[in-house]
């Protein structure tokens, strides 16, 4: 969340009947906090929460059946009349010149249609640069074979180390490595540092993480000339493609219809129809056959994007007694051919003075693109090592230390965290509080800790229906996107909350670009936005029945209630209706109510701390999670199953980013040695320690949480490490020839 572009204030008093809210604003997965000017209006409320049947209960996912039973239709498994499959050539240099015959794989049988990718120039690894479509995907393939390239190799750096030597191939017209920050004035820190009692300082150093999703990136276009189009997507934004889409086709965007049943995770990676996307656009509107195109996993580690790796070097001064005096770093992001992502440093924590530098570095390799959290993994696990080095330097208890210095206005709420961490850890009967463990024992326990910080507001985009039949059934509808992370479930739970029905009667329909609109599922904001507009709607489908009841019943409208599929008046409970009686009186048309974004349902901000709890073995090197706990507050929980869900999802891809995750290209030949699950690795089942997620009672509105959940347990890993054997690991991930390396190190010291 970048922090330092919201005022503390509003700009100005609001408008009469107006008031001013923060709100989180997502743009291709980068959010930003913003203030906004809303109506300041009373509406529906969520009511308190002992008293909710459904909502932010432990409720079984609505769509769990369709997909243990393989029901649930990706768009890898959309299946079209006359369908073509497409495959992509990549190119395989870092940097060179292209020139592309597509004569021979034009004439080859089965092969459809071939397009090139409008690239002359390529500046980074795996590039599309052509595409061909086939009546099956081994006839594709062979159509890329007969594809006659030809490449004139440029000089190239892969490495953050090769783009910074001297004379190192320009891979960025403004330079390979660039600054970022504006003030350089360091006098006020270097002083401060100068002056203080003890200094810590060390490089941090994280390397580039591939989202991994199981489901590629691409996108199925049904296309058969004429002035219309339907795109099956696997994207985190149904409402991103009609326009992409649109363009490439030669369509106007409300001749095309995006559908996103399910989809197989993004992590931010999957916004707009990408390069993937603009090939099967171009080749349905040669072929005028619907085109299925996605990657293929190689394909997905070379051009989907990453979590831009980087370089942390932070110094501070410490006082005696515990607090930190000054603080001073410089960040260098490994971004590829874009500018990396980044968080500023001091990460949370709060100096007396500090001063920070941000750089960016190029290579020839795909840009990053928005991960779970950009930018904040990364900053922690330097500033999270730099506090426990710090804790060690004047042997203070690891949690006071990080108590003694949080920021003003979340003290309180960290503090408490924190301390709830510790307790369920186990921290008061652990024996090296302060100092690690230096005994000679063969196998060694440590524990460590981490904080997190998120916006995860809501914002106004969401437009929701609900639609009662006379039969008494029940819909609502919104063109939103499910990620996995249990929407339709809470869509479905609201509104039967709200009209007094179980879970199974209301029908939740979404990833559709002809329902309402809906915000882009980034930066955690989706529940925040959409689940208030889905209660304005219920509410409003509510009291529109009432108002068609009011003469049938008798009464005022304003006196009924509902709940056990009973209409009733409360002033009078003699008087009352079943719900299908209800609805038959509303006539073969039932009724449809809309619902948009209401502030006061919503929230924004929020904090989270974690603890890891790790053997090592100090004769192998290797570690052992043991255990790991999450203490999270995020407003209204939705529902309690599935925020667990996600709480302990973050926990082990932190795991999995500190442990195992690392690209690896080699320097000289310019390849990708490990663009496939054998050899990039990840967590495993056998990897996963005992979880245990809590969430505090918030009394605040809905706020999306899944971003804070993947950022402190990898640093609090590395950070059990260093309290269990004394071996600081300073890059990622924490293999065991790091660790034995540092073991001798600590031996000859």
């Amino acid at each position: 969340m970048t922090r330092e572009l919201l005022q503390d204030k509003p700009p100005r008093e609001p408008a009469p009947g107006k008031k001013w809210i923060r709100v989180t604003k997502v743009v291709n997965g980068i959010d930003s906090e913003v203030w906004e000017e809303v109506d300041d209006v009373q509406g529906p409320e969520w009511g308190p929460r002992d008293k909710l049947r459904l909502v932010s209960r432990a409720i079984p996912r609505v769509d769990g059946p369709e997909k243990v039973t393989g029901r649930a239709q990706f768009s890898h498994d959309v299946r079209l009349p006359g369908m073509l499959y497409a495959k992509v050539l990549r190119c395989p240099r870092p940097c060179a010149k292209v020139r592309l015959d597509l004569d021979a794989a034009r004439r080859l049988k089965g092969v459809v249609g071939v397009v090139e990718l409008g690239v002359d120039e390529v500046k980074w690894l795996g590039r599309p640069i052509a595409a061909v479509a086939a009546e099956t995907p081994e006839l594709a393939e062979d159509g890329l074979r007969a594809i006659v390239a030809s490449y004139e190799d440029q000089p190239f750096a892969v490495t953050p180390a090769r783009a910074q030597v001297d004379g190192a191939p320009l891979v960025n017209s403004k330079g390979n490595l660039r600054g970022l920050s504006r003030n350089t004035d360091t006098s006020e820190v270097d002083a401060a540092l100068a002056k203080a009692e003890v200094k810590v300082k060390g490089t941090w150093r994280v390397p580039v993480q591939h989202h991994a999703s199981l489901e590629t990136h691409g996108i199925v276009v049904d296309y058969r000339g004429g002035d219309e189009a339907t795109v099956y997507a696997s994207t985190q934004g149904t409402f991103t493609i009609p326009g992409d889409a649109a363009g490439r086709l030669g369509l106007k965007p409300n001749q095309v219809t995006a559908v996103v049943e399910h989809m197989g995770g993004g992590f931010g990676s999957k916004f707009g129809i990408g390069i993937e996307g603009q090939a099967a656009c171009l080749l349905a509107k040669e072929t005028k056959r619907p085109v299925h195109l996605l990657f293929d996993r190689a394909s997905e580690f070379h051009a989907a994007g990453n979590r831009s790796g980087g370089e942390h070097e932070l110094e501070a001064g410490v006082s005696r007694a515990g607090e930190l005096t000054a603080f001073k770093a410089r960040v260098t992001r490994d971004g590829g051919i874009s500018d990396g992502a980044g968080q500023p440093q001091p990460y949370i924590y709060a100096p007396k003075v500090a001063f920070a530098e941000q750089r960016c570095v190029h290579t020839n390799l795909d840009g990053h693109r928005a991960m779970r959290a950009p930018g904040h993994p990364q900053a922690s696990f330097a500033m999270e090592g730099l506090m426990d080095e710090a804790a060690y330097a004047i042997g203070m208890d690891l949690v006071e230390f990080r108590k003694r210095n949080l920021p003003e206005g979340k003290r309180e709420l960290y503090a408490r965290q924190l301390d709830k961490c510790a307790e369920l850890i186990g921290w008061a009967a652990h024996a090296h509080r302060s100092k690690w463990d230096a005994s000679n024992a063969e196998l060694k326990t440590g524990i460590g800790f981490g904080l997190a910080r998120w916006g995860g507001g809501g914002g106004k985009d969401c437009r929701v229906e609900v639609r009662i039949a006379s039969d008494g059934s029940v819909e609502v509808l919104s063109g939103t996107q499910d990620l996995g992370t249990g929407t339709r479930t809470y869509c479905a739970s609201i509104v039967a909350e709200e009209l007094g029905l179980e879970l199974g009667q209301v029908r939740a329909r979404i990833g559709r670009s002809t329902f309402g609109n809906a915000n882009p599922s980034g930066g955690s904001t989706t529940a925040a936005s959409l689940a208030p507009a889905v209660k304005h709607a219920a509410w409003n489908a509510k009291r529109a029945l009432f108002d068609k009841l009011a003469e049938l019943l008798g009464g005022e409208a304003r006196n009924f209630a509902c709940g056990g599929n009973l209409i009733y008046d409360a002033t009078d409970k003699t008087r009352h209706i079943g719900w299908k009686d209800a609805c038959a009186a509303l006539g073969p048309n039932g009724l449809a109510a809309q619902g948009e974004w209401q502030s006061h349902l919503a929230a924004n901000d929020i904090g989270g701390a974690q603890a890891a709890k790790v053997q090592v073995d100090t004769t192998t090197g290797e570690v052992k999670v043991l255990e790991m706990v999450a203490v999270q507050n995020c407003g209204l929980v939705l529902n309690e199953l599935t925020a667990r869900s996600q709480l302990n999802g973050g926990m082990v891809q932190a795991l999995s980013y500190g442990l195992f995750e690392e690209r690896v290209v080699d320097p000289d030949l310019g390849l990708f040695l490990n663009a496939n699950f054998e050899d990039y690795k990840l967590a495993g089942c056998k990897d996963i320690p005992k979880m245990l997620a809590v969430f505090e009672d918030d009394p605040r509105g809905v706020i999306g949480m899944a971003e804070a959940a993947v950022i402190p347990g990898h640093s609090a890993i590395a950070n059990a490490v260093r309290n269990a054997c004394g071996v600081r690991v300073y890059e990622m991930p924490l293999t065991c020839d790091k660790i034995l390396n540092g073991l001798i190190a600590l031996k000859k010291a």
